[in-house]
């Protein structure tokens, strides 16, 4: 089972994902802050300075402990209170939407330089194969021979 399991992680393909999703992880935080720190700010200020983090119901009474601003979205969660952030919600749409776009971008450029590389294949406009190392040897050979046969 153990060499089972060693063939299965040693292919390409489990290596392939096991990468892609490291990539993705960090791509994730790179597409978190261009919404959070460029597309909802830019947002926000065309709609009159609107920041849509802080659109949300609260749903419970705010504890008599609690000395924040009734307005602060994240004090009140930290704080416990039951509340909808539909604001928050709409970032992360807009964040997923962001993300699978550019995954779009990325998929049908691999799409078309895969389908060019086959049309290339398929045509024979492809460079030829190099040689194998015992032809090439052989050629030195040959070469040297002449050489020395010249020589004489």
């Amino acid at each position: 089972m153990l060499k089972e399991f060693r063939a299965f992680i040693a292919r390409g393909n489990v290596l392939d994902l096991a990468v892609g999703v490291i990539i993705g992880g960090a791509f994730g935080s790179i597409t978190k802050s261009l919404t959070d720190d460029l597309i909802m700010p830019l947002v926000g200020w065309l709609f009159g300075g609107v920041d849509f983090s802080g659109y949300f119901l609260r749903l419970g009474a705010i504890p008599a402990s609690y000395t924040g601003s009734p307005s602060n979205y994240a004090a009140l969660k930290a704080a416990g209170v039951p509340l909808i952030g539909f604001g928050q919600f709409i970032t992360v749409v807009i964040n997923f939407l962001i993300l699978a776009f550019i995954v779009f971008l990325l998929v049908r450029t691999v799409n078309k330089v895969v389908a060019a590389a086959e049309h290339d294949k398929a045509t024979g406009d492809a460079p030829p194969a190099a040689d194998p190392a015992d032809v090439v040897l052989l050629r030195e050979i040959r070469d040297e021979l002449k050489k020395r046969n010249e020589a004489r």
